[in-house]
């Protein structure tokens, strides 16, 4: 677990994809800032499936994702779970822990083989109070974060399953895109993992997707999706 991650000075590739990455909040840093971040990072490998992070534990600092696909959830009544979002390359997780200085309150979990970098807490935050672009940056991301759960928050409590089911693929979309083909999500789902984004049982989640692909909406070949409409998802999801 994190608790046992080594710190690394030096600038191994996966701290490098986290500072420098093309989507990366951090690469604009100065080179003496991200030398702090350099001098006090660790990071991981995981296998799918594999637990990065439980609910009620505090990581070292901010976790930043490498490679790979994770998944951020939520157990409620029953132990049944609610996946609150996706995360993918150059992803942060761990806000909460770094900014309000409390346990990670969700659970974060490998999709498929991932590696994560971790930068250390005191460090993260000096780097920030010396650099206010990030500063802004970072509350960006959070204001946007904070945006997406609110209006999920209402989708997944008024829209109607079809309506869920649909909003749920486009997430993935705007998420991860398109495989090479220009139609295939670039993430490969389990049924029960799709009900869990869409807040309904596994079998609705099972019978709306077969019907979406009825229609010619949607195509399903295993755990690969693809859209064949978009504008027609869309309405759908928009109509709720």
């Amino acid at each position: 677990m994190l608790f046992n991650m080594k710190i690394m000075p030096y600038k191994d590739s996966s701290v490098e994809q986290c500072i420098d990455g093309t989507h990366s909040l951090l690469r604009r840093l100065s080179e003496k800032e991200k030398e702090i971040l350099i001098q006090h990072h660790a990071y991981a490998n995981y296998k799918k499936g594999e637990v990065l992070l439980k609910e009620g534990e505090i990581p070292r600092g901010m976790i930043c994702l490498v490679s790979g696909k994770v998944k951020v959830l939520k157990e409620g009544v029953g132990g049944r779970e609610q996946i609150l979002r996706m995360v993918k390359p150059n992803g942060f997780i761990g806000y909460l822990t770094v900014f309000a200085d409390s346990p990670f309150n969700a659970s974060a979990v490998a999709l498929e083989d991932s590696t994560i970098c971790i930068f250390e807490k005191d460090s993260f935050l000096k780097v920030i109070r010396r650099n206010s672009d990030l500063a802004l940056s970072l509350m960006k991301a959070l204001s946007v974060e904070l945006g997406f759960s609110n209006d999920r928050t209402v989708s997944l409590t008024q829209k109607h399953i079809r309506g869920r089911i649909a909003e749920s693929l486009l997430v993935l979309k705007d998420t991860y895109g398109y495989e090479n083909d220009g139609k295939t999500i670039r993430v490969y789902l389990s049924r029960e993992d799709l009900a869990s984004l869409s807040n309904m049982t596994t079998s609705n989640a099972i019978r709306t997707l077969s019907n979406l692909a009825s229609e010619e909406i949607i195509a399903l070949e295993g755990r690969k999706i693809m859209i064949l409409d978009f504008h027609k998802l869309e309405k759908i999801s928009e109509l709720g």
